[in-house]
């Protein structure tokens, strides 16, 4: 065998992902950004939203709440947070 695969693999592509880099913006304007580039993608998308702002980590999990759109994962970095954010509905 190469490791190529096998033909039982699924062959789906991962969802389309948007980086947005709101590093530097404050309350609320990583929030701000990312309800619009949501508002723009069609379902399924992904957004990484980057934020400095440490009220993103309290404002974007409320928001995905209330709007009804998935937090897939929240990473610290280095200076900032990851959130990967899925679009689940128009």
């Amino acid at each position: 065998m190469n490791g190529s695969g096998s033909a039982g693999e699924s062959s789906a592509a991962p969802p389309a992902r948007t980086v947005v880099d709101a590093r530097g913006s404050w309350c609320p304007g990583p929030l701000m950004e990312l309800v619009r580039v949501i508002k723009e993608e069609p379902v399924g998308t992904e957004f990484e939203l980057w934020s400095s702002d440490e009220g993103s980590r309290k404002d974007i999990p409320v928001w995905l709440e209330k709007a009804g759109h998935q937090l897939v994962e929240f990473r610290p970095d280095a200076g900032f947070d990851r959130f990967v954010v899925r679009k689940t509905h128009e």
